[in-house]
């Protein structure tokens, strides 16, 4: 058996006491409840959920395209910054590429490495996308094929695919993915606001970082973010206080009920200003953002505890739903019952912070990560 003392909190608020896991699951929670507001200058670590990262393009120095070793250097650059759990997400390339990569990511997402964070499986973000909205996305769009995405996910566990639903045949790509088992996000799309709210209806769920490379909101021409808005129940979005404005933020949470965030990190992530490859551009990190030679914003160099002080202190957050915003709504959307939460039987992942929000340490299925001083 193991324990955590301090602060916890649990899907019904914050306790004072101890958690006690074993064998990777938690088996007990007890403590004294206390208001929201009691983490504030709190003389004991701060337990919150690990955060969950369904955007993750790389970190470390490493890129999810590049295969290899390469993940489970994301893996562990992103635990250690209190990610427990992520999606590893592939960018725009040509076939086989795209095929390599997910080659590569297979064993990973069949294991865990101890230290690292657990990779849930796959976010195929194109090349079904529009190539009027690219991005900061190779241009290699392709037509829509739903075999060729199976054929895809017989490779690696594919949890997430972002299409633009006014491609040919997207709402029957979107139905067919959808009955297998396969979210499929609305991103990289011009779509008018009637055709995000068609995608919709024919079974897609969420939205790829809200507000970057769709249609915008106009009053007479809503979009693809107009439809977000009006309709949506999940979505994902970028809290690097650079890909979208503190004033959208605050409209976009309260609009979407279960709205999370994410950190489209790049092999910048942790690593010092330079040059980094994401997938086969090179991008330059300066100044905290990612840019294209163009100074187009490609991917963040976000990491998830970053994001977590952004919604409290950028955005005015309180602690308890800033941790749903990086963790337990992320887990939801995936259905997953057993992360995201402290409770009975939940895995023991778990993020300790000091009342900073600066990280102490990290626990990943009952194993501990110590963080640098830095962190």
């Amino acid at each position: 058996m193991n324990a955590v003392h301090g602060l916890i909190l649990t899907p019904e608020g914050w306790l004072r006491g101890t958690l006690t896991h074993d064998a990777g699951r938690i088996v007990a929670v007890q403590g004294e409840p206390l208001g929201d507001e009691a983490w504030r200058g709190s003389d004991v670590p701060i337990v919150l959920p690990g955060f969950i990262d369904l955007h993750v393009h790389g970190g470390g120095g490493a890129d999810t395209m590049q295969g290899g070793a390469a993940i489970d250097t994301i893996a562990r650059t992103h635990a250690r910054h209190g990610t427990t759990a992520l999606l590893a997400t592939t960018m725009t390339a040509p076939h086989g590429e795209i095929e390599a990569a997910l080659r590569a990511l297979a064993g990973t997402c069949a294991t865990h490495s101890q230290g690292a964070a657990r990779v849930l499986g796959v976010h195929l973000e194109g090349p079904y996308i529009s190539p009027d909205k690219l991005g900061a996305q190779p241009a290699f769009a392709v037509t829509l094929s739903v075999s060729q995405i199976f054929a895809l996910a017989a490779l690696a566990p594919i949890r997430i695919v972002t299409l633009a639903p006014e491609l040919p045949g997207a709402l029957e790509a979107t139905a067919a993915l959808v009955a297998s088992g396969i979210r499929v996000q609305i991103g990289h799309s011009g779509a008018s606001y009637e055709q995000a709210c068609a995608a919709l209806r024919a079974g897609a769920s969420g939205f790829t970082h809200l507000f970057n490379a769709m249609s915008g909101l106009h009053h007479r021409a809503p979009g693809a973010a107009g439809a977000a808005l009006a309709h949506g129940r999940h979505a994902e979005l970028i809290p690097d206080l650079l890909h979208v404005h503190p004033g959208a933020i605050r409209a976009a949470l309260r609009a979407i009920p279960a709205l999370y965030c994410v950190t489209d990190a790049t092999a910048a992530a942790a690593m010092p200003n330079g040059e980094y490859r994401l997938g086969r551009h090179r991008v330059s990190k300066c100044s905290g953002g990612v840019r294209l030679p163009d100074g187009t914003l490609a991917g963040s160099t976000l990491t998830m505890d970053q994001a977590l002080r952004n919604l409290v202190e950028g955005v005015g957050l309180g602690l308890r739903e800033a941790s749903l915003r990086v963790s337990t709504h992320a887990a939801m959307y995936l259905g997953l019952t057993d992360r995201g939460v402290l409770s009975v039987g939940a895995c023991a992942d778990m993020a300790v912070l000091d009342a900073r929000l600066r990280l102490r340490q990290v626990i990943v299925e009952g194993q501990g990560i110590d963080v640098p001083d830095a962190v």
